[in-house]
């Protein structure tokens, strides 16, 4: 009884989740209330308030499910045990832009994050938290470079806190411009969209020199010739 009591919170959990993403995505995070998110998932503002905490609990419980397919990839690359991070790396972004191409859900999800989402509010908190996770993303980005460069796929005077910074910014605005004008076929697009921002990490412009300090780093490395 116990297993099933717990399936039956799990479905009712995904079913809250779906209908905020519709809600969300119809209204704006701003002016969406949880009383319209009980209404459109069928259930009362208790059940809500039993899986998440406030609205940016749930905001963020949407956000998690676009990283979970993903995660695995990403570990990957970051495990210094991998023999190919940079292919790992490669396969996770092409993945990315596909699921936002051919997935309704991630679709919607990610408009809902760039277009749809103002931090302000009851939604102040909201913007720490994407702080938070954009720094870890760099941080988790800057590792996967290292050990690529440790596999010596990538420059060995890659400087990767900058070039990770690069890479996300450049992820970032090829699906912010996409969802604003999807005037190509962004899946099919993929692969050589990530190509060629792979190549963009082995530019001299990204190699350590003095005088460059990224936000967190303690100092400055010489730039060596290779």
């Amino acid at each position: 009884m116990a297993r099933r009591t717990k399936e039956e919170a799990q479905a009712t959990r995904v079913q809250i989740l779906d209908a905020a993403e519709r809600v969300f995505h119809a209204q704006g995070v701003s002016r969406a209330s949880l009383a319209e998110v009980a209404k459109e998932a069928g259930v009362s503002r208790g059940a809500i308030y039993w899986h998440f905490e406030n609205k940016i609990d749930l905001f963020q419980a949407m956000l998690e499910r676009l990283r979970l397919p993903l995660e695995e990839l990403a570990r990957a690359s970051e495990s210094e045990d991998e023999p190919d991070p940079l292919g790992c790396m490669r396969e996770l972004l092409i993945k990315a832009l596909t699921r936002l191409a051919c997935e309704p859900q991630t679709h919607r999800t990610h408009d809902i994050l760039r277009y749809k989402c103002e931090y302000t509010g009851e939604l102040l908190g909201l913007r720490e938290r994407m702080q938070a996770l954009s720094l870890e993303c760099d941080q988790r980005i800057a590792k996967a470079l290292s050990n690529a460069v440790n596999k010596g796929q990538l420059p060995s005077d890659l400087d990767c806190a900058r070039a990770a910074v690069s890479l996300h910014a450049y992820m970032e605005g090829i699906e912010s411009n996409w969802l604003l004008v999807p005037n190509f076929d962004l899946a099919q697009q993929a692969p050589a969209l990530v190509d060629t921002v792979l190549d963009m990490l082995r530019s001299p412009a990204l190699r350590l020199m003095t005088g460059c300090q990224m936000p967190g780093e303690v100092g400055c490395a010489v730039r060596t010739e290779g």
